[in-house]
């Protein structure tokens, strides 16, 4: 009885010095980028700066929102950066307690994870948000100054971020979601238009209120669901033959 809170107590121990191992090196990486946090905030806004009218720029409503704002994008950049030290933290930890056909199951499914993930944020950067901002901002009337407010604008690209890395998940999920037996792919075939309709209402949720967000969400969601069917019937085959 006394070998199971030991057990236990050394994975607590453990689970905290990795931790703290994470939190260091995003930290080290922050006092790193620091000195350029204007300049990552003004890579960050590129696409909003680039779009807008003659004389149009960015403001800062908040009485400390001009110093904030950067750190906040620094940090964020700096927990990307060190996301592979994160991981591989998360990894240690977990991976003495898998079986060795998990192993081979899990790392293959994280490092697809995290590429997809930052994919779908490089996605939204360079395709989506130069693509709205400029369709947007065409619409303002003659004599009003488009002015967008710093914060606002980062709550507006990270659940941006988030809302396409998430959607660049999806061949991840098709194929866990076969892989455990929960679906077949014959029945992910089935649902198809079901899913089509949802990739759609997902884009008007997730996305500004316009057509072509919509659209530039939806289409890609469509197109990873069926990268997900296809990888995961050719995982089927080969675990078969």
């Amino acid at each position: 009885m006394s070998e199971i809170p030991e057990s236990f107590i050394s994975h607590l121990v453990e689970l905290r010095e990795r931790l703290i191992r994470a939190l260091i090196a995003i930290l080290v990486v922050f006092l790193c980028l620091v000195h350029w946090a204007r300049d990552i905030y003004s890579l960050l806004a590129g696409p909003m700066l680039a779009s807008m009218p003659h004389g149009g720029h960015m403001i800062a409503t908040d009485v400390v929102g001009a110093f904030f704002v950067p750190m906040k994008v620094t940090l964020m950049t700096s927990f990307l950066v060190a996301l592979p030290y994160v991981l591989y933290q998360a990894w240690a930890f977990v991976a003495p307690g898998l079986y060795s056909h998990e192993k081979k199951l899990v790392l293959p499914l994280v490092v697809a994870s995290v590429t997809l993930f930052f994919t779908g944020m490089a996605f939204a950067f360079f395709v989506v948000f130069p693509t709205v901002f400029t369709f947007v901002n065409k619409f303002a009337p003659e004599g009003v100054a488009v002015m967008t407010d710093i914060d606002k604008y980062l709550s507006f690209v990270m659940s941006t971020f988030i809302a396409f890395g998430i959607t660049f998940e999806v061949p991840v999920i098709v194929v866990v979601l076969v892989r455990t037996g929960i679906v077949s792919v014959d029945k992910l075939r089935e649902i198809r238009p079901y899913v089509i309709v949802g990739a759609f209402v997902v884009g008007a949720v997730f996305t500004p209120p316009d057509v072509l967000s919509q659209f530039l969400l939806a289409v890609p969601l469509c197109l990873l669901y069926e990268l997900g069917i296809i990888v995961a019937g050719m995982l089927g085959k080969a675990e078969k033959s």
